[in-house]
């Protein structure tokens, strides 16, 4: 059989979860194939921790940005704040942002602010946003879109679980859509039939851990090496093998997350 090879593309190491654990949390996830994680700062304040985990940990990298429900408590991220960051040899996303109406629709024109400037530094930068959308599909297709015309970026759709309008219009621009431990749930038929009408050139698998665990680990802490169920799942919707689920997921991520894909650690004196 031939050997496994994962990324997980969406996780966030340096929640309080994983303090006391982290090596073994990573030597777990690469012993169970998972080549690279992408840990995810969701408020620039965090931005240091985020940033020294990617660099005391060879396989990870890490993105900037700030989270959509944290965009009215956090100061307003500037364009080139995010670009600085962006340069960061192991910085290879801009986000997560995105729209979250479901807790936060209170504060949906700072959201939409937010992520306007987030798109503006995927451009910038020609690095990958990373979008979190929840309960705002008609808005979130609407700047996307809009952004996209006004001058191109790439974009992967994190933890897709949003209606196939949302979807179809991201795959439309090139986007890419990321499953998460939510694939797996039984609840989740409506979800899997968006997946299987996608081209599989255009997923992605994550674990949003320490969230969203799938079975058979569901409702208990979801770490990295976790996202190998996450693909078994995923191949069987393809009707794939699940080497060959996890060879096409990775060739995504190394053709989205370009800079990460051509990253070489420094070599041992």
């Amino acid at each position: 059989m031939p050997p496994i090879h994962l990324v997980d593309s969406h996780c966030h190491l340096d929640f309080p979860d994983f303090a006391e654990t982290l090596p073994e949390t990573v030597a777990r996830a690469q012993a169970a194939g998972v080549a690279r994680m992408v840990t995810i700062c969701t408020k620039l304040r965090a931005l240091p921790g985020v940033q020294a985990i990617a660099e005391a940990h060879d396989p990870v990298f890490f993105a900037t940005g700030t989270h959509p429900m944290s965009a009215a408590d956090e100061p307003l991220v500037s364009v080139y704040e995010l670009c600085a960051v962006a340069a960061h040899p192991k910085c290879v996303g801009i986000g997560e942002t995105g729209l979250d109406y479901h807790y936060t629709a209170e504060s949906a024109a700072r959201q939409q602010e937010s992520l306007r400037i987030h798109i503006e530094a995927a451009r910038r930068t020609g690095l990958p946003l990373i979008i979190h959308a929840r309960d705002a599909d008609d808005d979130m297709a609407r700047i996307l879109t809009e952004e996209y015309r006004a001058g191109a970026y790439t974009c992967v759709m994190h933890c897709f679980s949003s209606g196939a309008a949302l979807a179809e219009a991201a795959l439309d621009l090139g986007f890419y859509l990321s499953m998460s431990g939510i694939i797996a749930f039984k609840k989740s038929d409506a979800l899997r039939a968006i997946f299987a009408a996608a081209p599989v050139d255009r997923i992605l698998v994550e674990t949003d851990a320490p969230y969203l665990a799938p079975p058979p680990y569901r409702g208990k802490r979801n770490e990295p090496a976790f996202v190998a169920h996450t693909a078994a799942a995923g191949a069987a919707i393809y009707d794939m093998t699940v080497e060959a689920f996890a060879a096409q997921t990775t060739a995504n991520f190394d053709r989205l997350f370009a800079k990460a894909a051509a990253w070489q650690p420094a070599p041992v004196a």
